[in-house]
C-alpha cells in the first residue's frame, strides 16, 4: 500500500516516516506542506491513502482533499489532525472521508486506520466516536423506521463490512443488500455508507443483536 501525506510540521512527518518505515507491506512515497505543493506533487505518485493534516497555514484539510479527489481516482483520504471538533467531524463525513486519526494516536493504531482504510473500510478514532456520541441527538426516532432487516445490515456497515460480505452473512444477494443500504440512507438522511456505519456505531450498534443477525429471512 502507498501513502502519501500532507502536514507542514517536519516532527509529525518525520514522526510517522520513522512509523512506516517499519512497517513491510506500507510504503512512504512523498509528502507536501501545503495544498498547492499536494496537487502538484502528490498525483503523480499513485498513492492508495493520503493521510492530510486538517489545518495547514491559510488552508482547510478539507478543502485540499476535495481539491485532489478529481486528480486521485480510486484513492482514499484519512484526516490526521490535533481536533475532534464536532464542526469538523461534520465536515469530514459530508467530504467523505475515509479516516479520521487524532495525533495523539498510538503508533499501531495509525497502522491499524491506515490497513483498514486501504482495504475499503473506514476507521475514525475513538475519541471521535465519543464526541458524536456526546453531541445532543433528536434522531432516535428515525431508528424506529427501520425495518427489522435493515437494522441487521445497519448493524454490519457499524462492523465495517462491505456489501458481499453482508449478503454473505445475511444469506441475500448484493443487489438485495444494495436495495437495503439505499433505503437506509434515505430513512436516516445520511449520505454514504460512512456516515450510515458511524451513525449505527455513535448509536451503540455494532454489537447490539450481532448475534440474531442472519436469524430471519
Amino acid at each position: 500500500m502507498k501513502v502519501a501525506v500532507i502536514d507542514d510540521h517536519p516532527l509529525v512527518r518525520e514522526g510517522i516516516r520513522f512509523v512506516l518505515e517499519m512497517e513491510a507491506d506500507i510504503e512512504l512515497v512523498g509528502w507536501a506542506g501545503s495544498g498547492k505543493d499536494a496537487e502538484q506533487l502528490i498525483p503523480p505518485l499513485h498513492p492508495d491513502v493520503v493521510m492530510v493534516d486538517l489545518r495547514l497555514p491559510g488552508e482547510y484539510g478539507i478543502e485540499i482533499i476535495k481539491n485532489l479527489r478529481p486528480h486521485l481516482p480510486g484513492c482514499r483520504f484519512i484526516v490526521l489532525t490535533t481536533y475532534a471538533e464536532p464542526e469538523d467531524i461534520k465536515q469530514a463525513l459530508e467530504a467523505g472521508v475515509d479516516g479520521y486519526i487524532l495525533k495523539e494516536a498510538l503508533p499501531e493504531e495509525m497502522i491499524s486506520a491506515l490497513r483498514l482504510v486501504g482495504r475499503g473500510r473506514p476507521y475514525f478514532d475513538p475519541a471521535v466516536m465519543q464526541s458524536l456520541v456526546r453531541q445532543p441527538r433528536g434522531d432516535n426516532t428515525l431508528l424506529s423506521e427501520l425495518t427489522e432487516r435493515e437494522l441487521e445490515v445497519l448493524r454490519t456497515l457499524a462492523r465495517g463490512l462491505n456489501n458481499k460480505e453482508i449478503a454473505v452473512l445475511l444469506c441475500v444477494t448484493e443487489h438485495t443488500v444494495k436495495k437495503h443500504v439505499s433505503s437506509i440512507l434515505g430513512k436516516l438522511q445520511l449520505k454514504d455508507r460512512t456516515q450510515a456505519a458511524l451513525y449505527a456505531v455513535s448509536h451503540g450498534m455494532e454489537h447490539n443483536g450481532a448475534d440474531r443477525i442472519g436469524a430471519t429471512g
